[in-house]
């Protein structure tokens, strides 16, 4: 069963409202949901990619990102998975991924207002995709200033409205 919510970004004409469908039936406390009332996260978990991204890069920007999330902020995932033959698989997120993109300088703006909000954050540079592995990914991120990184990609984890916020100008993903 899907369950669909509602969230809105603002965006430079004003603010826009979308749905948005969610799988699960677990509430913000883990609580199960009555019936088949609507999941609605008092949080948000948004990743921002640069719109001139070739496909395979955006998807691997994203699961870069999102990786990060669980081991600095674990309320996010939920609890873990097992069909009907009692096979156990990982938990995963507890709350959907939103997905925009935006050009450079609307990740640019993003990253500053997130940093300025004091949210989570994590970011993915363009230098990244020339290196293969964790030591030379963090060595490439730490040998530019925050101002000069060329962010291609972003996610950020906070409240709700904290998040509509610092998404201001992206749009969802197509």
């Amino acid at each position: 069963m899907r369950n669909t919510y509602e969230t809105e970004t603002e965006t430079e004409s004003g603010t826009e409202t979308e749905s948005e469908s969610e799988s699960g039936t677990e509430t913000e406390s883990g609580t199960a949901a009555a019936g088949n009332a609507p999941v609605r996260f008092d949080t948000k978990v948004a990743v921002l990619l640069r719109d001139d991204l070739e496909s395979w890069q955006r998807l691997n920007v994203t699961a870069f990102l999102v990786s990060g999330l669980g081991t600095a902020v674990p309320e996010v995932i939920g609890e873990p998975y097992e069909d009907a033959d009692s096979t156990a698989y990982l938990p995963m997120l507890r709350q959907p991924v939103l997905v925009f993109e935006g050009a450079k300088e609307t990740v640019t703006a993003a990253h500053a207002r997130a940093l300025s909000r004091s949210l989570t954050t994590a970011v993915f540079t363009a230098d990244l995709f020339g290196t293969g592995n964790d030591r030379d990914n963090r060595a490439a991120v730490r040998a530019v200033g925050r101002d000069a990184l060329d962010l291609v990609g972003l996610a950020v984890y906070g409240p709700r409205n904290a998040v509509d916020k610092v998404l201001k100008g992206a749009r969802m993903h197509p």
